[in-house]
């Protein structure tokens, strides 16, 4: 028996399906992203996709599995942390809307110039919030361009405060230790509130590799950062903070 032939009509139904379900796709991401957003300028953050991919990597090895998080308000921490994280990753919170191009050139030019070794970045406060609520860790340009839009959204719809507040509860500090309250308590022994600039500067200097370097027990690497951190703080004038 011969098969059915497709139609000229078949076909181009099956594209107007095809079409519509994409479209119904696009625009259903762009509601709800815009609808987290904006529930996540009000809300605190109960859990991250980075923080669910290190509990599956811990139970995959075996290990105990740890996810220790108190969320903080950013007033009851002390004025050092985000004094200390700004010193340390983004001079110029403040000033820029999410991307600081100048840091993204010298980046640029670095890596050409240093072919081979590790990739210097420049991503602001605004673009690691919005990588580490909303996305997964890798350096794909999908990634990156999810990074750059939800990056978008934050600054528009929240304050910098807000930016700051959301990102000292969820960065990584430590093996499952996320944000400040947790690791002031774990390698201080004492509430956020309560950390010195010189305690605020280690805990900033650790942040871009923080299950490999501790503030408790700093390196002489981590020291001098720490060191440099704090001097930075010194000269920083913040209107927000």
């Amino acid at each position: 028996m011969a098969g059915k032939k497709v139609t000229g009509k078949g076909k181009s139904g099956w594209w107007a399906r095809l079409r519509k379900w994409t479209i119904r796709i696009v625009a259903g991401f762009f509601i709800l992203s815009i609808l987290s957003v904006i529930l996540f300028r009000f809300v605190p953050v109960p859990v991250t996709p980075l923080m669910l991919i290190r509990c599956v990597e811990q139970l995959t090895d075996g290990r105990s599995l740890r996810m220790s998080k108190d969320w903080t308000s950013l007033d009851k921490m002390s004025p050092a942390l985000p004094l200390a994280v700004i010193a340390a990753e983004d001079q110029r919170f403040e000033e820029h809307f999410g991307f600081d191009f100048d840091a993204i050139q010298k980046a640029q030019r670095y890596n050409e110039r240093h072919k081979g070794k590790r990739l210097k970045g420049a991503s602001t406060i605004s673009q690691q919030t919005a990588k580490n609520l909303f996305l997964w860790p890798s350096r794909s340009y999908v990634r990156k361009g999810f990074e750059v839009y939800f990056t978008f959204l934050i600054e528009v719809f929240w304050s910098k405060e807000r930016i700051m507040e959301v990102y000292l509860n969820i960065v990584e500090m430590g093996e499952g230790i996320y944000g400040a309250e947790v690791a002031a308590k774990e390698y201080f022994h004492k509430p956020a509130a309560r950390l010195t600039n010189r305690e605020a500067a280690l805990l900033a200097a650790v942040l871009p590799n923080p299950r490999k370097w501790s503030p408790a027990r700093p390196t002489a690497y981590i020291q001098r950062k720490a060191s440099r951190i704090v001097r930075f703080m010194g000269n920083l004038e913040l209107e927000d903070f």
